[in-house]
């Protein structure tokens, strides 16, 4: 069984243990074409890049269309015009200043983005995010942007030896999902928890992901 073939199997693996509402992204960042290619066969649909430049140059051998693509790692607010032209979904939108930036650029291209709210769950000073009891006035004030419009909340939570520990910063994150949904805001859709990645997607699964974003476990450890 060839690279392609392994990775391609891993991922019908992963598929089949994970319930059919809950969308996988598989995170690309740094893999080759034939690799996104292969999850893809598997039928995967979501492909997650870090970086605008990475996107681009995915998109241009793999193809636009084949699949949705979502920003799952930092944006700069300099980034925002290319983002905005290249990706379906931005996961990642930690502050005013750039939901606005990525309002203009959505209004010069006549088209409305779909954006989740990064909260820093666990606190971490050196993360980016939303800390938790600020995320419902955050979520109010994008109110007011026309051209993009939140559709759920995103976390990382930190890297750790046992899942297990994540639990309580998912479970913070659920609850504000909840509440943000009960308030039933005119231009926010809560639609979308994206939660977990390769060693913790079953824990944020449990807790109520509805989306997770999975490297290592797809694609298997990257080549040095």
């Amino acid at each position: 069984m060839d690279a392609r073939d392994s990775i391609e199997e891993r991922a019908r693996r992963l598929l089949s243990g994970i319930p059919p509402d809950v969308a996988v992204v598989a995170a690309a960042k740094m893999r080759t074409p034939d690799e996104v290619r292969a999850v893809l066969a598997a039928g995967i649909s979501i492909v997650g890049e870090n970086y605008v430049q990475e996107a681009e140059a995915a998109q241009a051998a793999v193809s636009r269309a084949v699949a949705k693509w979502h920003l799952i790692g930092h944006l700069q607010r300099n980034k925002a015009k290319d983002a905005v032209r290249l990706f379906d979904l931005i996961q990642t939108v930690d502050s005013v200043r750039l939901a606005e930036a990525v309002d203009a650029a959505s209004h010069a291209l006549g088209r409305v983005t779909p954006i989740l709210v990064e909260v820093n769950s666990a606190r971490e000073p050196q993360k980016s995010g939303v800390l938790p009891e600020d995320a419902t006035d955050f979520v109010r004030a994008l109110e007011k942007l026309g051209a993009v419009r939140v559709v759920g909340l995103m976390t990382m939570g930190p890297l750790v030896a046992d899942p297990e520990s994540l639990r309580p910063a998912f479970r913070e994150t659920k609850r504000l999902f909840d509440g943000l949904s009960r308030l039933a805001l005119e231009r926010t859709q809560m639609q979308i928890l994206s939660m977990g990645m390769s060693d913790s997607y079953r824990v944020a699964i449990d807790e109520g992901a509805t989306m997770v974003r999975v490297g290592t476990a797809l694609f298997g450890p990257r080549m040095s």
